[in-house]
């Protein structure tokens, strides 16, 4: 009981590539540093962040409409 199996680790790392990765990728096209996503972690604050990023102005809202 006091180690974790290869399974839990597998997981660990699915886990990571499923949600951690993406939401990066989307922070650092907003212009928000990558790590930030490492707080998808940990439970409440990863709808804290998801409520904070509905609610800013995207790059897309901040360019002039074309001519």
């Amino acid at each position: 009981m006091g180690s974790f199996s290869f399974v839990h680790w597998a997981i660990l790392l699915a886990w990571f590539f499923i949600v951690v990765f993406p939401v990066g990728k989307i922070l650092s096209r907003l212009g928000f540093h990558w790590a930030l996503a490492l707080l998808t972690l940990i439970p409440g604050v990863n709808l804290i962040l998801l409520w904070a990023l509905a609610f800013i102005a995207w790059p897309k809202d901040k360019t002039a409409p074309a001519a």
